[in-house]
């Protein structure tokens, strides 16, 4: 199988390193989302970035370090985006559950959602020693708790089971969502997140 090469213009060495690292970072993070990490070299990297080889390798000891570097930046605007609809909610558990779920439901309508990067990074690094696996698992962990604390606060006999189900429903559309686009199963989550939410309020005093 022949490998298909890489061409490019020429670039000199940047003299600022700093903005060198933020052209590397943005590029393969876009790169990383779009294409997959195993099908973005280094090399496609530095080519797209305008920068030289040595300039990554000065900024970011390996490529897993680049990918590692990138998930935690899309995590972190991720849970700040999530914390941002909660608080827009207010107080009440209810609506801040429907929150949550409304929140995941515009991003799967956005043209260029193409699934959670989170998601698609899990399935494509299973090996537990690789940087960006820590962050993967903390970061569904951390869904997980504010599912779980957000059902508590309703009051339901299993809180636990709802939020573990509502999880479920809400990684299962984005799963969806790969083959399907926004007009699949997708289309369901909100309404398929208010009935589970119902069926567990059943007897609960409201």
């Amino acid at each position: 199988m022949v490998k298909e090469k890489l061409y490019c213009t020429p670039c000199g060495e940047e003299t600022d390193k700093k903005t060198a690292a933020s052209k590397i970072f943005d590029t393969a993070r876009e790169l990383f989302y779009r294409r997959g990490i195993r099908a973005v070299g280094v090399d496609e990297i530095v080519c797209e970035a305008g920068v030289t080889k040595p300039s990554l390798y000065r900024a970011y000891k390996s490529k897993d370090d680049l990918v590692a570097a990138c998930l935690q930046e899309s995590v972190n605007e991720a849970q700040s985006a999530i914390h941002a609809a909660l608080d827009a909610a207010g107080p009440c558990p209810r609506e801040r559950l429907r929150a949550l779920v409304r929140h995941h439901d515009a991003k799967m309508r956005s043209p260029d959602y193409r699934g959670c990067v989170v998601s698609n990074v899990a399935v494509e690094l299973p090996e537990p020693g690789h940087p960006g696996r820590a962050i993967v698992e903390d970061c569904k962990a951390d869904f997980r708790a504010i599912l779980s604390e957000l059902t508590r606060d309703l009051g339901v006999r299993d809180p636990a089971v709802l939020a573990d189900g509502l999880m479920l429903v809400i990684e299962g559309a984005m799963s969806t969502h790969h083959v399907f686009g926004s007009q699949g199963p997708a289309l369901s989550l909100m309404n398929t997140c208010e009935a589970l939410v119902n069926a567990h309020m059943d007897g609960v005093d409201r």
